[in-house]
């Protein structure tokens, strides 16, 4: 079942109209219209509204019958694949993207596939290319034909596997609205984004996040550290109940504050623990929230 079945079916379980579902949502009729009918998806606050709303985890809403995630279908679609058979380092820089997200798997090439539903020119406007330098891996994306990165960001979603065997140190770029990380295990991946929602879901080690907009990120888990570094920007970070983690500030003017059920608390960091956040910067705070919705069920 596809999530514009599933909405669908939810929605009407719950004896609930298109248009009071948009009302709830603070959207419009043509908007759920559009989302169950398979013409679009939500962005991450409306996929977290509809999670909140319908007492259903986000996994849930976006898995298919037999319990596997897997990326919509498309109208349009390119991949660029190229084999690789040992431990390397990956610096990549993607540009603009509606939807940008970045998983492990089991395999032995490196997958980038750029999608879009309404982009029919989509394999001639953009160009994916992989080059092999003795242990790094190069990946950009360039733009042709008047392509520009604020069109790329309304209408190109950019998915890339990565195999788990041979994965070195990650070093990312890519301006998008929403940035996932999923099933990734490795010493360190650096993102460099300009993007108000992360999902970090089964990542172990080092994430380290330069951002310099506000944000919110959503930790399923939290295995190893998250160094968030930003420049007079306030962001969240919201994690499972009961996670246990050391917290850090560095820098200028930078400040944690702690959240729990959305109200501020004492803080609840635990200086020994294994598990690290830790804020750099200047001028800039983080609030760390437990107990709350975001986490999508």
């Amino acid at each position: 079942m596809t999530f514009a079945e599933k909405l669908k079916a939810i929605r009407k379980q719950a004896g609930m109209s298109q248009e009071k579902l948009a009302e709830k949502l603070g959207v419009s009729r043509q908007a759920v219209t559009k989302w169950e009918t398979d013409a679009g998806i939500p962005d991450i606050e409306n996929i977290m509204a509809i999670s909140t709303l319908f007492d259903i985890s986000i996994d849930k809403l976006f898995s298919n019958e037999k319990g596997e995630k897997k990326p919509a279908d498309y109208l349009y679609e390119s991949v660029t694949e190229y084999d690789i058979d040992e431990p390397k380092h990956y610096d990549m820089k993607f540009g603009g993207a509606k939807r940008f997200q970045l998983s492990g798997y089991h395999g032995e090439k490196i997958r980038v596939r750029l999608a879009s539903n309404t982009l029919s020119t989509l394999q001639s406007d953009l160009k994916v290319k992989i080059d092999d330098v003795k242990k790094r891996i190069d990946v950009d994306v360039s733009r042709k034909n008047g392509m520009t990165e604020a069109k790329a960001k309304e209408e190109v979603s950019i998915f890339v596997q990565i195999p788990t065997p041979y994965i070195g140190k990650i070093e990312c770029a890519v301006n998008a609205r929403t940035v996932e990380i999923n099933s990734l295990e490795c010493d360190s991946i650096e993102l460099d984004i300009k993007t108000p929602d992360v999902i970090l879901k089964d990542v172990i080690g080092t994430v380290e996040i330069n951002c310099n907009l506000d944000m919110e990120v959503i930790c399923h888990s939290l295995q190893g550290e998250v160094a968030i570094n930003q420049v007079s920007a306030t962001s969240k970070i919201y994690l499972p109940e009961g996670t246990a983690f050391a917290a850090v500030t560095k820098g200028v003017g930078t400040s944690i504050s702690y959240e729990k059920s959305g109200q501020k608390v004492e803080p609840f960091a635990v200086p020994e623990a294994d598990n690290l956040i830790e804020l750099n910067g200047i001028k800039s705070e983080l609030v760390i929230c437990m107990g709350q919705q975001k986490m999508g069920g």
